[in-house]
C-alpha cells in the first residue's frame, strides 16, 4: 500500500472510479491514525484525550491497486470537500435497487407466513379412496407445527437479545 499526497490520492481515485465504471468494486476505508512511530504511553483512567489525530483514508479495488492518504486535522475540511464532491460525482454509476424483486420476496414471505398460520383440516378416510390425500395433509400438518415451533424459538431468542442490549 503506497502512501500518497492528497492531490495524487484524488487523481488516482478518479482514475479508479473510471476504470470500474462498468463493473467492479472499490473499497474505501477511513481510520483514525494513532500510531506515530513511538512507543505507547499508558494513561490513567481519569485523563482525557484532547489530542487531535490524523485520518488515514485507504482505497483498494481488491486486486492490485492499493493506495492511501494521511490527512492532518487542519487539512481535513478541505480534503473532505474535494473527496465528497468526487464521491457524489462517481456514485451515479451505482445500480438502482430492484424493487420488483424485493416486492416479490416480500409477497412470498407473506404467503409463507399465512400458510404457516392457516389451520390444516384433516379429513378423508384412513383407508380406502382418500388415503393418500389424508397422508399428504398429515405430513403438511407436521411440517407446519415444526415451522411454528422454529418461529416461536426465533422470537424468544430475539426477545432475549433485546433484553440483553
Amino acid at each position: 500500500m503506497t502512501l500518497v499526497d492528497h492531490d495524487t490520492f484524488l487523481k488516482n481515485l478518479t482514475a479508479l472510479f473510471e476504470s470500474t465504471k462498468d463493473n467492479g468494486s472499490i473499497w474505501l476505508t477511513h481510520k483514525r491514525l494513532i500510531h506515530d512511530g513511538e512507543d505507547a504511553i499508558m494513561r490513567e483512567e481519569g485523563a482525557s484525550d484532547i489530542q487531535e489525530y490524523p485520518c488515514l483514508v485507504r482505497v483498494t479495488d481488491g486486486k492490485s491497486t492499493k493506495f492511501s492518504a494521511k490527512v492532518e486535522p487542519g487539512e481535513l475540511l478541505k480534503f473532505q470537500a474535494h473527496y465528497g464532491s468526487l464521491l457524489k460525482a462517481s456514485m451515479t454509476t451505482l445500480r438502482k435497487r430492484d424493487k420488483k424483486r424485493e416486492k416479490l420476496h416480500a409477497e412470498e414471505a407473506a404467503k409463507r407466513k399465512k400458510k404457516m398460520t392457516e389451520p390444516i383440516v384433516l379429513d378423508g378416510n384412513k383407508r380406502g379412496k382418500g388415503r393418500r390425500r389424508r397422508q399428504r395433509k398429515v405430513k403438511a400438518l407436521l411440517k407446519q407445527q415444526e415451522s411454528q415451533k422454529k418461529h416461536q424459538e426465533r422470537e424468544e431468542g430475539r426477545g432475549k437479545a433485546d433484553l440483553v442490549v
